[in-house]
Protein backbone atom coordinates (compact mmCIF):
# COMPACT_ATOMS: atom_id res chain seq x y z
CA UNK A 1 0.00 0.00 0.00
CA UNK A 2 1.11 3.65 -1.23
CA UNK A 3 1.59 6.50 1.69
CA UNK A 4 0.21 9.49 1.06
CA UNK A 5 3.01 12.39 1.19
CA UNK A 6 1.59 14.65 4.32
CA UNK A 7 3.29 17.67 2.80
CA UNK A 8 2.15 18.33 -1.08
CA UNK A 9 1.71 21.17 -2.46
CA UNK A 10 4.77 23.62 -2.24
CA UNK A 11 8.05 23.34 0.39
CA UNK A 12 8.32 20.66 2.78
CA UNK A 13 9.90 22.84 5.22
CA UNK A 14 7.63 25.66 4.80
CA UNK A 15 4.29 23.34 4.44
CA UNK A 16 5.85 21.21 7.73
CA UNK A 17 6.55 24.15 9.67
CA UNK A 18 2.87 25.57 8.78
CA UNK A 19 1.00 22.41 9.52
CA UNK A 20 2.70 22.11 12.89
CA UNK A 21 2.10 25.63 13.72
CA UNK A 22 -1.88 25.14 13.14
CA UNK A 23 -2.30 22.20 15.31
CA UNK A 24 -0.12 23.90 18.01
CA UNK A 25 -2.22 26.74 18.10
CA UNK A 26 -5.13 24.63 17.54
CA UNK A 27 -4.13 22.82 20.97
CA UNK A 28 -3.49 25.80 22.79
CA UNK A 29 -6.67 27.42 22.21
CA UNK A 30 -8.27 24.30 23.28
CA UNK A 31 -5.72 23.42 26.42
CA UNK A 32 -3.97 26.03 27.23
CA UNK A 33 -0.08 25.90 27.38
CA UNK A 34 0.67 23.47 30.15
CA UNK A 35 -2.16 21.19 28.86
CA UNK A 36 0.09 20.51 25.54
CA UNK A 37 3.11 18.50 24.89
CA UNK A 38 4.78 17.78 21.84
CA UNK A 39 3.34 14.15 21.38
CA UNK A 40 -0.63 15.58 21.41
CA UNK A 41 0.88 18.22 18.47
CA UNK A 42 2.70 16.09 16.51
CA UNK A 43 -0.62 13.43 16.30
CA UNK A 44 -2.39 16.64 15.49
CA UNK A 45 -0.39 17.71 12.47
CA UNK A 46 -0.24 14.19 11.67
CA UNK A 47 3.60 13.92 11.03
CA UNK A 48 6.10 12.22 14.19
CA UNK A 49 7.93 13.33 17.66
CA UNK A 50 11.42 13.23 15.69
CA UNK A 51 9.76 15.81 12.34
CA UNK A 52 8.13 18.12 14.93
CA UNK A 53 11.51 17.94 16.46
CA UNK A 54 13.61 18.68 13.09
CA UNK A 55 11.62 21.67 11.89
CA UNK A 56 10.06 23.54 14.90
CA UNK A 57 12.29 22.48 17.80
CA UNK A 58 10.98 21.65 20.93
CA UNK A 59 8.00 22.83 23.10
CA UNK A 60 9.37 26.24 24.20
CA UNK A 61 10.40 26.86 20.08
CA UNK A 62 6.64 26.28 19.08
CA UNK A 63 4.95 28.01 21.86
CA UNK A 64 7.00 31.19 20.76
CA UNK A 65 6.38 30.48 17.33
CA UNK A 66 2.60 30.76 18.09
CA UNK A 67 2.53 33.07 20.39
CA UNK A 68 4.29 35.61 18.26
CA UNK A 69 2.29 35.16 15.34
CA UNK A 70 -0.79 35.84 16.95
CA UNK A 71 0.61 38.96 18.41
CA UNK A 72 1.71 39.73 14.98
CA UNK A 73 -1.79 39.42 14.37
CA UNK A 74 -3.28 41.53 16.98
CA UNK A 75 -0.33 44.16 16.54
CA UNK A 76 -1.43 44.49 12.63
CA UNK A 77 -4.99 44.96 13.82
CA UNK A 78 -3.99 47.79 16.46
CA UNK A 79 -2.13 49.60 14.11
CA UNK A 80 -4.86 49.68 11.74
CA UNK A 81 -6.77 51.92 14.74
CA UNK A 82 -3.78 53.97 15.82
CA UNK A 83 -3.58 55.85 12.57
CA UNK A 84 -5.15 58.77 13.85
CA UNK A 85 -3.37 59.22 17.10
CA UNK A 86 0.28 61.18 17.85
CA UNK A 87 2.04 61.48 21.37
CA UNK A 88 0.76 60.35 24.91
CA UNK A 89 -2.52 59.53 23.31
CA UNK A 90 -1.55 57.28 20.62
CA UNK A 91 -0.01 55.06 23.74
CA UNK A 92 -3.16 55.85 25.58
CA UNK A 93 -4.94 53.95 22.71
CA UNK A 94 -2.48 51.37 21.99
CA UNK A 95 -2.51 50.34 25.10
CA UNK A 96 -6.69 49.98 25.57
CA UNK A 97 -6.62 48.15 21.39
CA UNK A 98 -4.35 45.95 22.77
CA UNK A 99 -6.39 44.57 25.80
CA UNK A 100 -9.34 44.65 23.63
CA UNK A 101 -7.55 42.71 20.40
CA UNK A 102 -5.66 40.35 22.95
CA UNK A 103 -9.05 39.38 24.26
CA UNK A 104 -10.71 39.27 21.42
CA UNK A 105 -7.74 36.34 19.44
CA UNK A 106 -8.57 33.30 20.82
CA UNK A 107 -4.63 31.64 20.92
CA UNK A 108 -3.22 34.62 23.20
CA UNK A 109 -6.84 35.03 25.36
CA UNK A 110 -6.36 31.57 26.29
CA UNK A 111 -3.07 32.90 28.12
CA UNK A 112 -5.77 34.74 30.67
CA UNK A 113 -8.24 33.02 31.11
CA UNK A 114 -8.55 30.14 34.36
CA UNK A 115 -5.26 29.53 36.33
CA UNK A 116 -2.23 30.59 34.52
CA UNK A 117 0.78 28.42 35.45
CA UNK A 118 4.53 29.68 36.09
CA UNK A 119 5.66 28.38 32.90
CA UNK A 120 3.20 31.25 30.94
CA UNK A 121 4.27 34.13 33.49
CA UNK A 122 8.30 32.25 32.33
CA UNK A 123 7.26 33.14 28.96
CA UNK A 124 6.23 36.38 29.52
CA UNK A 125 8.79 37.99 31.34
CA UNK A 126 11.27 36.80 28.68
CA UNK A 127 9.86 37.59 25.71
CA UNK A 128 11.52 40.49 24.02
CA UNK A 129 8.96 40.43 20.94
CA UNK A 130 6.10 41.99 23.36
CA UNK A 131 8.34 45.37 23.91
CA UNK A 132 9.43 45.55 20.36
CA UNK A 133 5.97 45.15 19.40
CA UNK A 134 4.97 47.89 22.33
CA UNK A 135 7.61 50.51 20.77
CA UNK A 136 6.50 49.67 17.54
CA UNK A 137 3.01 50.74 18.29
CA UNK A 138 3.39 53.13 20.37
CA UNK A 139 5.77 55.26 18.44
CA UNK A 140 8.11 55.91 21.66
CA UNK A 141 11.83 55.99 20.77
CA UNK A 142 13.38 52.40 21.03
CA UNK A 143 13.49 52.44 25.11
CA UNK A 144 13.19 49.39 26.24
CA UNK A 145 12.72 50.36 29.68
CA UNK A 146 9.29 52.20 29.00
CA UNK A 147 8.18 49.57 26.47
CA UNK A 148 8.55 46.71 29.53
CA UNK A 149 6.29 49.08 31.53
CA UNK A 150 3.77 49.12 28.86
CA UNK A 151 3.53 45.62 28.13
CA UNK A 152 3.39 45.27 32.38
CA UNK A 153 0.08 47.59 31.99
CA UNK A 154 -1.43 45.43 29.17
CA UNK A 155 -0.98 42.46 30.98
CA UNK A 156 -2.10 43.71 34.32
CA UNK A 157 -5.41 44.43 32.64
CA UNK A 158 -5.76 41.32 30.86
CA UNK A 159 -4.91 39.36 34.61
CA UNK A 160 -6.74 41.58 36.65
CA UNK A 161 -9.63 43.45 34.34
CA UNK A 162 -11.52 46.26 35.75
CA UNK A 163 -15.46 46.39 35.81
CA UNK A 164 -15.55 47.51 32.32
CA UNK A 165 -14.19 49.53 29.21
CA UNK A 166 -14.84 52.82 30.76
CA UNK A 167 -12.92 52.15 34.07
CA UNK A 168 -10.36 50.60 32.25
CA UNK A 169 -9.89 53.81 30.18
CA UNK A 170 -10.16 56.30 32.73
CA UNK A 171 -7.21 54.07 34.99
CA UNK A 172 -5.01 54.15 31.39
CA UNK A 173 -5.75 58.23 31.44
CA UNK A 174 -4.97 58.93 34.66
CA UNK A 175 -2.12 56.80 35.66
CA UNK A 176 -0.22 56.37 32.25
CA UNK A 177 -0.73 59.04 29.78
CA UNK A 178 0.78 61.48 32.23
CA UNK A 179 4.00 59.85 32.58
CA UNK A 180 4.11 59.89 28.75
CA UNK A 181 2.65 63.48 28.68
CA UNK A 182 5.77 64.64 31.13
CA UNK A 183 8.48 62.55 28.43
CA UNK A 184 7.53 64.41 25.51
CA UNK A 185 7.86 67.88 27.20
CA UNK A 186 11.43 66.86 28.48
Amino acid sequence: MEHADWLTGGSRRVLAVERIHAAAADLIRERGIDGVDVDQVAARAGCSRATLYRYVGGKRALVEAVMSRAADTVAERIEQTLEPFETSERIVEAILAAVVEIRAEPTLARWFTGARSRSTDEYLARAPELGRVAISLTRIAPDEEAAGWIVRVVLALLTWPLPDATAERRAVERFVEPVFRIRESS
